[in-house]
């Protein structure tokens, strides 16, 4: 009986050391690029499950054979600089410094399909009693009729920030804006392949001095209703049959979507890399993972202002069980974020806003 309950601890602790492996495959597949292998891109996407399970295994070991659970460790400690970035613990900052600038990114979807209830829009509400010094939208768009909303109605709920952009994505409706109380001295579209996405380059004079802005609506990963139905019916009754087909159709689409996104992210980064002023936010829908090609890319010089300043998952998207941060806000190294919060108070769009606070080191 001892020589099989060996035999059944080495069996699990090589399951084990299997999903140490795809635990640290999953980590570091960022590093290599959807151009060339798209569906490497899911993989960062399973990170949580490996992790999951990793942490089950630790448990587990730390009742049967503590020696065992070294294995799980060294995995972590391999992922900590992911596991960081994912789920990230931070204390909240009570006293905010002088001169701090509050930033806000929020994709409004249409503002909710321009809705309005006794004449009044949930989402302009919100950003009007946001108290944010600059706000970047996503999927803005007005209607003429005056059932739903119109350029008036955003005019008169943000008539407190004098200074505005509001540009065309590529195709269609839908724009990007910027609402800022500090002057907005340039902007342009930064070039890249889409058809309906894009990305805006500001330049601001925030309290004398000149950054950069950028504002993004990342390649959507072009998955239907009937895909997010797909995937939901995988959560709900996870049998062999119904997850193989679903994962096949979902992979497939998530790779092909994130091969686009991987073109646009360089494309910005090139921009992060020339920019002419050292102080930098960038900010938007990523449409993909803090474990993925776009998220290292884009802060290979910039900070996450979520991992260095927000707690918890700041999951990001509502719909569909997809439980992702995919908004972010990232900084330029001469700057500081405070308290950096995706707000779950307001669910009027497919997203949750995210903001902090920012300031000078």
């Amino acid at each position: 009986m001892e020589h099989i309950g060996k035999i059944v601890a080495y069996l699990i602790l090589a399951i084990n050391a299997f999903f140490v492996g795809t635990l640290i495959l999953s980590a570091y597949s960022p590093y290599l690029s959807p151009k060339v292998n798209p569906l490497v891109s899911c993989l960062g996407l399973a990170f949580p499950i490996f992790l999951i399970i990793n942490l089950f295994f630790l448990f587990l070991w730390a009742f049967v054979n503590y020696r065992y659970a070294l294995l799980p460790v060294i995995g972590f400690l391999i992922c900590f600089p992911q596991i960081r970035t994912y789920i990230p613990f931070n204390s909240t900052t009570r006293t905010i410094p002088e001169g701090s600038i509050k930033v806000l990114s929020y994709n409004v979807m249409s503002f909710s399909n321009l809705k309005k209830k006794d004449g009044k829009n949930p989402i302009l509400s919100y950003l009007k009693n946001s108290n944010a010094d600059i706000i970047c939208l996503q999927e803005y768009n007005t209607a003429s009729n005056k059932k739903f909303v119109t350029e008036q109605d955003v005019k008169k709920a943000l008539k407190a920030y004098p200074y505005q952009s509001i540009r065309q994505q590529r195709k269609g409706d839908v724009q990007l804006a910027c609402f800022s109380r500090f002057p907005i001295l340039s902007s342009q579209l930064i070039e890249y392949k889409s058809d309906y996405n894009g990305s805006m380059k500001y330049v601001l004079n925030v309290n004398n001095d000149t950054i950069t802005l950028i504002n993004n609506h990342l390649e959507s990963n072009k998955l239907t209703k009937e895909d997010r139905g797909i995937y939901e019916d995988m959560i709900k009754d996870p049998n062999a049959k119904k997850v193989k087909t679903g994962l096949r159709q979902l992979i497939r689409k998530l790779g092909e979507a994130s091969a686009i996104r991987a073109s646009q992210a360089d494309s910005v980064a090139r921009i992060i890399t020339e920019n002419h002023y050292p102080t930098m936010i960038v900010c938007g829908d990523f449409n993909d993972g803090s474990i993925s090609y776009t998220h290292r890319v884009l802060t290979q010089e910039l900070d996450d202002a979520f991992t260095q300043s927000g707690k918890g998952l700041g999951i990001s998207y509502n719909q569909n069980k997809f439980y992702f941060r995919i908004d972010n806000i990232l900084i330029s190294p001469d700057l500081k974020a405070y308290n950096c919060t995706v707000d779950r108070s307001i669910k009027a769009s497919d997203h949750y806003p995210i903001w902090c606070y920012i300031s000078k080191r």
